[in-house]
């Protein structure tokens, strides 16, 4: 058992006073391995919550820089951020409220060529991104390696969340065997975004990375969680595995990593 300083004990009290935390629930929290793909609207609250409750390794993909833009839902970055890289922002603000924290940055794009090496050391992907060919290419990597998938994404005032973690439920490709046309989705950048949206859904995934680090609660597996702002209502859908699905059912057709980049080229989040 992990002997936690005064310190730790003081910061992470509020948990180990939780039964179904504890102090062995928050060494596993300090000893797990999470990956987030993006570090924007939905990476920096999900980051932010992952950091604070003292996830012990943290990595971070994003290739972006902070542009004015994206500040009205980006928590992680502040206006002085503005021009640097994503990663090294996030970094800075992570490691500024928990120094038991480690991030890992990594101010590259996904590609077929660095996504199995780069979620090999990881125990749980995060899925921020915002764009339809990286969603494949995460849930198709997450299925090949066996890594839960936590998956969230945002449109204008909607949200939606759900845990893809094969074989116990299905994956992407079970709800979407193929991307959708690039004309047919608008990206955030022509569609808009309410700011405090992705908020809700980034902490939701938080809450499900936490729920499957410690073996906790029902996770969203199976079901997606959809979010209406305007209407203030969740509400849940049950998603059955597809023993068809050319990625993780009976008998699959896809079994390298395709690059569906140039299908759908969309703006950032």
């Amino acid at each position: 058992m992990h002997k936690f300083s005064e310190e730790q004990i003081r910061r992470y009290s509020r948990h180990i006073i939780l039964k179904e935390v504890g102090g062995s629930g928050q060494q596993k929290l300090l000893e797990a391995k999470v990956l987030l793909v993006g570090a924007g609207g939905l990476g920096s609250p999900c980051a932010y919550y992952l950091a604070a409750a003292g996830i012990g390794t943290i990595g971070i993909i994003d290739s972006d820089v902070v542009e004015l833009s994206n500040l009205q839902r980006q928590i992680l970055h502040n206006t002085s951020d503005i021009g640097r890289l994503k990663v090294d922002s996030a970094k800075e603000t992570m490691v500024s409220l928990n120094p038991d924290v480690t991030v890992n940055t990594y101010p590259e794009r996904l590609t077929t060529d660095n996504i199995l090496s780069l979620f090999a050391g990881y125990d749980i992907i995060v899925d921020g991104s915002d764009n339809f060919p990286t969603r494949y290419l995460i849930n198709d990597a997450c299925v090949m390696l066996g890594k839960p998938n936590v998956h969230g994404s945002i449109f204008r005032f909607e949200g939606q969340a759900t845990v893809f973690k094969p074989p116990e439920g299905p994956c992407y490709r079970c709800l979407y065997p193929e991307p959708p046309p690039a004309d047919m989705v608008p990206s955030c950048q022509e569609a808009g975004v309410l700011g405090v949206l992705p908020g809700i859904i980034g902490t939701i995934q938080a809450i499900e990375t936490i729920k499957l680090i410690l073996g906790k609660g029902e996770p969203l597996v199976g079901r997606l969680l959809l979010f209406d702002a305007l209407s203030m209502d969740f509400r849940g859908v049950r998603l059955k595995k597809d023993n068809h699905c050319p990625l993780c059912g009976i008998n699959p057709t896809i079994t390298e990593l395709i690059d569906y980049e140039q299908f759908c080229t969309l703006g950032a989040r």
